[in-house]
């Protein structure tokens, strides 16, 4: 194993370890002094990777985003029509198996008010990274628009929004009501929204 394979375990190790302290503490709950502490490293390690904690703060997001975007991707990819890869990825939010749903891990639901007012870095990953999530969205509208799996929309970024919208709002108010409800209503709203017309 070379000395840059090893760098780059050890910097995924801090962001990893990072990712699930503030899952559960928020950016601002999370101390240096208590990452250094789970991580097992010393200060000048930590600083050997990213320049201040806003500098980690940006790269733990840009590594969550690229993973989100990784597995909607891993979640479309099989076999189907648009309508059933879109449907893999709303059953994902639901998804409660080891806490592991895409709803209870999502940072944007956890760090995106707290995010915006701390760092624009921050919260330009965010950010860019909700972009892109809607622009293969609404590329899979498009898709479902042509194999008569889903209705035809006018502007099919516009929905795409309006339904990462939705389940975004969900998931924060199945967070605040301890419950799989909102996601549920999430879930027929969107099917709603999208059965093709005959």
């Amino acid at each position: 194993m070379t000395e840059h394979s090893k760098s780059d375990l050890k910097r995924l190790h801090i962001l990893e370890t990072g990712r699930a302290l503030v899952v559960r503490h928020g950016f601002g709950g999370v101390g240096l002094a208590r990452l250094l502490k789970e991580c097992g490293i010393p200060k000048g390690s930590f600083y050997h990777y990213f320049s201040s904690k806003e500098d980690f703060g940006k790269a733990l997001l840009e590594h969550y985003v690229a993973t989100y975007l990784a597995r909607f991707d891993a979640l479309i990819a099989g076999p189907g029509t648009a309508r059933d890869r879109l449907d893999r990825f709303w059953t994902a939010w639901l998804a409660q198996a080891g806490g592991a749903g895409i709803a209870s891990q999502c940072l944007v639901v956890k760090l995106g008010a707290e995010v915006a007012d701390l760092s624009d870095p921050m919260r330009a990953v965010l950010n860019d990274g909700i972009a892109e999530l809607v622009q293969r969205i609404a590329l899979l509208l498009r898709a479902g628009a042509e194999d008569g799996s889903l209705r035809r929309f006018d502007d099919p970024e516009a929905t795409a929004r309006m339904l990462y919208a939705t389940w975004l709002g969900a998931a924060i108010l199945a967070k605040l009501d301890r419950s799989q409800v909102p996601l549920q209503q999430a879930l027929a709203e969107t099917n709603n929204q999208l059965s093709s017309t005959s």
